[in-house]
């Protein structure tokens, strides 16, 4: 049985849905915790009754242990770890960019995750670093795909996956999504990505997901591979990430490092603990500081928060309001601002994928008037019919003596009353107005009196406004008059 995947609600590029492995349905977006069997400070049995339905585990590591290996090659990786969800591997292609040659082939590691049990198997690609030239980089791509192709000749049954690689060149990107989807394989994580997020490389981090993006088949399930930390959980599964694995949960816990969705902090430098888990509802600051538990204790609340910002991204998906947790996450730290920004630039990729009505529209500041539902409505004013004496009003108030009144909300722009109460215009909230707003909402102006030659405009608002109306409509200031 192979691999499947369903959306079944979307907003921006993010899916909620349904993958299929094997016989076995899990939801996504989708959190795998990563498990090394030496060193399991929350045991896979413990996991799955906090509803984990998968996890990722290292194939090479495996390889290499004396205590279970031939266990795992004898009774599988399930009944080793206990654990009844969904099993994936790595091929040790993160230890090789790190160490080297580990003496594990491409298809001796295909070979093993298969003998194994594993349920989603990796070839062994090359993580090509950011600081690797395009020339590099195009090299390591082309060994990368010949491994996969490789591979595609041991495990031909559909649980194979495909890594996208390239480096941080976006037509690499491109070109890996290109020929990834020409093969056929649903299962698709975006690979050496971890020294963007380390370094806080949000910008680039964006770039290199929406090129590969462009080009990865639609029905393809996406693994942003190393993306552990919650903070950046929202705006990953808004460029169409499904799945995230996490060894931050334990890492940051033996570094004493307590995880909460807008940030990390210090053990030794909190008085309260603010998370509503089993954890911090059972223990103090002090008592968890003390505790002999200490590093197993963190790691299960770290563990509790990623789990729950999962489950909050689900929601936000379903609800329509993705766009809310975004712009609320990423202005936690200006790198994420900056990864935020990034992908407010992508508007025509990202309309392709988002919904077209939604149950409300938040103004959050300036990045708001780049969201697709304002660049949609832009586009749509142009079918918005206009009758020969036009008027526009800014101060909310109808006038007689025109064919057709449009009224004016910022940052859409012009509307007409029959659509007042419609998506996004009537499920919008917005403070007082502001400069960027209006701006924003002007551009909607522009395109009504471009799309209505024939038709002659009056606009109606105070002085104040004037001036800047003025400015912005500059470029068409002989298409219309004030009143």
């Amino acid at each position: 049985m192979s691999i499947s995947f369903e959306v079944i609600h979307k907003d921006i590029m993010g899916r909620a849905g349904k993958l299929k492995v094997g016989e076995k349905t899990i939801k996504t977006p989708l959190l795998l915790p990563v498990i090394n069997p030496h060193i399991q400070l929350i045991k896979p049995e413990e996991m799955e009754k906090l509803g984990v339905e998968a996890l990722i585990t290292n194939a090479y590591i495996f390889s290499k242990s004396e205590e279970f290996r031939e266990r795992a090659m004898n009774e599988g990786l399930h009944k080793v770890l206990n654990f009844n969800g969904v099993i994936m591997t790595d091929s040790g292609a993160f230890q090789q960019s790190v160490y080297g040659d580990v003496g594990f082939s491409n298809a001796e590691t295909v070979s093993f995750q298969r003998s194994i049990g594993s349920e989603i198997i990796v070839p062994m690609d090359i993580a090509t670093s950011p600081d690797k030239t395009y020339e590099e980089a195009a090299e390591e791509l082309s060994i990368t795909m010949e491994r996969l192709k490789e591979a595609l000749t041991i495990i031909d049954d559909g649980h194979l996956s495909a890594p996208v690689q390239g480096g941080i060149h976006t037509e690499l990107r491109k070109r890996a999504g290109r020929e990834v989807r020409d093969l056929n394989i649903v299962f698709c994580p975006i690979g050496a990505v971890v020294p963007l997020m380390e370094s806080y490389r949000y910008k680039e981090l964006v770039q290199v997901v929406m090129a590969a993006k462009s080009e990865l088949s639609p029905a393809s399930c996406i693994h942003l591979f190393g993306a552990g930390h919650p903070s950046m959980f929202a705006l990953a599964a808004a460029m169409g990430c499904d799945v995230f694995d996490s060894a931050a949960y334990a890492l940051y816990a033996r570094e004493g490092r307590y995880m909460t969705p807008q940030g990390s902090y210090k053990l030794n430098e909190i008085n309260e603990l603010p998370c509503a888990c089993q954890v911090c509802r059972t223990h103090t600051a002090e008592e968890l500081k003390k505790s002999p538990e200490k590093e197993r204790l963190l790691a299960l609340h770290n563990l509790y928060v990623s789990l729950a910002e999962i489950a909050r991204i689900r929601q936000s998906i379903l609800d329509g309001t993705l766009w809310d947790l975004v712009d609320e996450r990423c202005r936690n730290h200006p790198r994420l601002l900056d990864g935020y920004r990034e992908l407010l630039k992508h508007k025509d990729q990202l309309e392709k994928s988002d919904r077209i009505t939604k149950g409300r529209f938040f103004y959050r500041g300036s990045e708001s008037c780049m969201r697709t539902e304002v660049s949609r409505y832009h586009e749509m004013i142009k079918r918005l019919p206009a009758g020969d004496k036009v008027l526009i009003s800014f101060d909310g108030r109808s006038r007689s003596n025109f064919d057709t009144v449009f009224f004016f909300k910022p940052p859409f722009g012009p509307y007409l009353s029959e659509i007042g109460e419609t998506f996004p215009v009537g499920q919008s909230e917005i403070p007082e107005w502001d400069s960027d707003m209006i701006k924003s909402g002007c551009k909607g102006v522009i395109n009504l009196i471009d799309s209505n030659k024939s038709s002659v405009f009056f606009i109606a608002c105070d002085d104040e406004m004037k001036q800047i109306v003025s400015k912005e409509l500059d470029s068409i200031k002989s298409r219309f008059s004030y009143v």
